[in-house]
């Protein structure tokens, strides 16, 4: 087999409200080179470099090669002899979906070898349900492997995704600390149960997302990525994150959120992205918060081959 070459996004999940159930794909790439295995017991089956090089699994146990054993193990096939090269940009457990694109370029990695190997390719939405069967839910993965803003619910054995529009020329300012948030220490900090207000104050601004996305009402996303069912709780882990939300609006943002379960903020805008990223940075700054700046924009496009 060919050395194959994937492609797989950051996402952003939550974007405010849609708890668990949007997800949006963001122009920064991890970049995965499958190579046919080599015999050299001295050459390490999965090589790191970038984010998460000297701390992430370089074997059997890595994140990629495990979703790369699903799909095979699901087409009826032996997992091939292989050398996997991760070059990662997206960080880890800063709320930008490291291990969503994971998954989803190992799949799409075998899906290209299964194709060509043994004619049985799956669809994307076969994907998507080997993805959120190994990641446990659906909202990054969907955005990681489908491309785009995606509303996306599991029931049971079902996965229902239905793409949203993004007004044009949309971008997003992030503020990334150095400080991480693992995804179980988020999820342990939020209660069991939620006021009926705060219930439907969420159901509010999550259906005035979508609309003012595919309506393209950016001026209503002020008010649509507000949130009370997770936010406000995190904000003890991240305390800095309350300061970071108020600079990006009074420097212009269209709106503000806490990236998936944080540590990122992500600010959204149609122009003055310098202006935003630079009031973040000075807030975070007072904040005694160290971090670094990135400004990009949504993706259509999911994980994907380059070449094959």
């Amino acid at each position: 087999m060919n050395h194959i070459q994937v492609l797989a996004p950051a996402t952003t999940a939550n974007l405010g409200p849609g708890f668990d159930c949007l997800g949006m794909a963001l122009d920064i790439w991890n970049r995965l080179e499958v190579y046919p295995g080599s015999s050299d017991p001295n050459v390490p089956l999965v090589e790191v470099m970038g984010e998460g090089a000297g701390e992430l699994d370089t074997g059997p146990g890595n994140l990629v090669y495990r979703a790369m054993a699903f799909l095979f193990n699901e087409a009826g096939q032996e997992m091939p002899s292989v050398r996997l090269e991760c070059h990662n940009e997206i960080p880890l457990e800063r709320g930008m979906g490291s291990s969503a694109a994971a998954i989803a370029g190992g799949l799409v990695a075998a899906n290209a070898w299964c194709a060509r190997e043994f004619g049985r390719e799956f669809t994307g939405n076969e994907l998507l349900e080997m993805a959120v069967t190994i990641e446990g839910h659906p909202d990054n993965v969907a955005a990681s492997v489908l491309g785009g803003l995606r509303l996306v619910i599991s029931e049971e054995d079902q996965i229902f995704t239905v793409p949203v529009a993004v007004p044009p020329g949309l971008r997003a300012v992030l503020f990334i600390p150095d400080h991480r948030i693992a995804t179980d220490d988020a999820r342990a900090v939020l209660p069991q149960s939620v006021t009926r207000a705060d219930a439907v104050y969420n159901m509010s601004r999550m259906a005035l997302l979508v609309a003012a996305m595919a309506a393209n009402h950016p001026e209503y996303l002020a008010e649509a990525t507000k949130d009370r069912l997770h936010q406000p709780y995190r904000q003890e882990l991240f305390p800095a994150m309350k300061l970071l939300f108020k600079a990006a609006m009074d420097a212009g943002a269209l709106g503000v959120f806490l990236s998936g379960s944080g540590s990122t903020v992500l600010a959204l805008t149609q122009g003055r992205e310098m202006t935003v990223a630079y009031e973040m940075a000075e807030a975070a700054k007072q904040a005694s918060v160290e971090g670094r700046l990135k400004i990009t924009q949504p993706t259509d496009r999911g994980a994907h081959v380059v070449a094959n």
